[in-house]
């Protein structure tokens, strides 16, 4: 983590308004954010996307295009103007925020134009699987399909990079346009990604998408001169690195090493990385040498399922098996984002009744780098088609109101030693003892019925408040620094000492 209590917000969410005004929106934000306590932005793909202003940033198309040039029918993005975008990112750092850029280096989308190649097919859900079955008879099948893997950018005309992206820069793609509707996966004939890239994940989500080749020294080249030029361009303070399931964890390192070095200043780097299965996560640390934290998907499908037990959750367990837990200082902890949202491809929401206690948890312990989802901070209201291929309306409950108080405990007394207290099956919390400038604070939560723990504070004869408001009557500790602190049923309470 950059600072100390430190707090992202992940300002977008899957469908903001395509209206291009985020930019300027964010602009008029910033100073409310920090206020509140927020020290990090972490913003959407600010480039060109193969669907114009209505692309949310990840069907990358030209990582050059800020909003600048006329491709794809428009010359700004969903969210704005480049010049609209690095007023943003000025205005943030100006109030002392810190900006993260959205990065897709594993794939392109939308080429300008097709081409013919030779390619080995796979299964949607094992790109290696082919090659599993033909290596040991020493016979890889290949045929010919039609990719749309030519980008030439003519709206850029070379501005700021010449170079053309064609089917030798690609090592693996979703779709064949001579089959339309095609689900078959397939690796281009004479690419071999068979170590660091997980066998399990593919592109499915993106139809027209072509696996970019991170083997390639052009493409290498290619995509460490973007690097230089957007921190060049927009002075982020880091990025967020797009489904790295994808990319070799060779290249990642050099990339950011590279990033790093060019900078010559610290670039924070964390990197999507969607399983849940903290083992995958530790082996990609451990192949990246812990060079980049990771979001903590575990964490938020341990929220997930909680909040859809009804109660029946084993309280004690919410932190098994999730990165806060295990490698803590490398885990950037959330509740929801723009994949597990309602009608995303990686659906797996957090009921709104148990937000209030994930926030808490992840908001108010001093393990991980805690992470806040624009939607449940703002609210939102959308329509969009689930996977029945139906139009939906949806509606996400804003948390405002209480993730302000959660950072306004964090601000002012998230400090010092923390015991927990995680010792029954619905009703857990822990306390924070606080240091020579801050007081103490106890946290408490029930899944279930409501509840009350006895935890030390370390603060004797001291009056507690609940800053949540759910409880009206102080908290006063014993001699000892001892108090009896309670929650209301499926609720959480935050108790912080009194001034004396």
């Amino acid at each position: 983590m950059t600072e100390i209590n430190g707090v992202m917000m992940q300002y977008f969410q899957a469908n903001s308004s395509h209206d291009g005004m985020h930019w300027d929106t964010l602009k008029n934000q910033v100073k409310d954010l920090a206020d509140v306590g927020f020290t990090t932005l972490w913003l959407p793909p600010a480039y060109k996307g193969s669907e114009g202003d209505l692309d949310m940033g990840y069907t990358a198309y030209d990582l050059f295009d800020l909003g600048e040039f006329d491709q794809k029918g428009t010359i700004r993005t969903k969210y704005g103007t480049r010049e609209q975008y690095l007023a943003a990112i000025q205005a943030a750092q100006q109030h002392g925020m810190q900006v993260y850029a959205d990065t897709v280096l594993g794939h392109k989308t939308g080429g300008d134009a097709a081409e013919v190649v030779e390619a080995i097919a796979g299964r949607v859900d094992d790109r290696q699987w082919a090659f599993r079955e033909v290596i040991p008879t020493g016979t890889v099948p290949s045929q010919t399909i039609k990719i749309l893997s030519q980008f030439t950018f003519p709206g850029r005309n070379g501005k700021y990079s010449d170079m053309t992206w064609h089917g030798r820069h690609f090592d693996c793609v979703h779709h064949n346009l001579d089959k339309p509707g095609d689900r078959t996966t397939y690796r281009l004939k004479d690419k071999d990604f068979e170590t660091e890239v997980d066998p399990r994940h593919c592109l499915e989500a993106f139809s027209t998408s072509c696996a970019i080749d991170t083997t390639s020294a052009k493409v290498q080249e290619e995509l460490k001169q973007w690097g230089e030029w957007i921190l060049a361009t927009t002075g982020v303070n880091g990025f967020r690195l797009d489904a790295i399931a994808h990319i070799h964890a060779t290249f990642c390192v050099e990339w950011l090493t590279h990033i790093r070095r060019v900078a010559n200043r610290e670039i924070f780097i964390v990197g999507d990385y969607w399983a849940d299965d903290v083992e995958s996560l530790h082996e990609f640390i451990d192949q990246t040498s812990g060079q980049l934290s990771l979001f903590d998907v575990p964490l938020h499908y341990n929220f997930h399922r909680a909040s859809r037990a009804g109660g029946h959750f084993d309280m004690r367990r919410i932190l098994n098996g999730s990165l806060m837990r295990e490698q803590p200082s490398l885990a950037v902890t959330f509740v929801e984002n723009h994949a597990s949202q309602p009608l995303q491809l990686q659906e797996s929401v957090v009921e709104p009744w148990f937000k209030p206690l994930a926030y808490a948890l992840i908001l108010l312990r001093q393990e991980g780098y805690p992470c806040v989802f624009y939607a449940d901070y703002y609210g939102a209201h959308y329509y969009d088609k689930g996977q029945d291929g139906k139009e939906h309306e949806v509606w996400l409950n804003s948390h405002r109101w209480l993730i302000d108080k959660f950072l306004y405990a964090r601000q002012h007394f998230a400090h010092g030693a923390q015991y927990d207290y995680f010792d029954h099956p619905d009703c857990i919390g822990w306390t924070r003892l606080g240091n020579l400038d801050s007081k103490a604070m106890a946290v408490v939560m029930s899944d279930g019925s409501g509840g009350n723990k006895w935890m030390e504070v370390g603060r004797s004869n001291a009056v507690f408040h609940d800053i949540t408001e759910h409880v009206a009557e102080p908290v006063r500790t014993n001699e000892h620094g001892w108090g009896d602190f309670c929650c209301n049923g499926g609720s959480v309470s935050v108790w912080v000492e009194a001034e004396s």
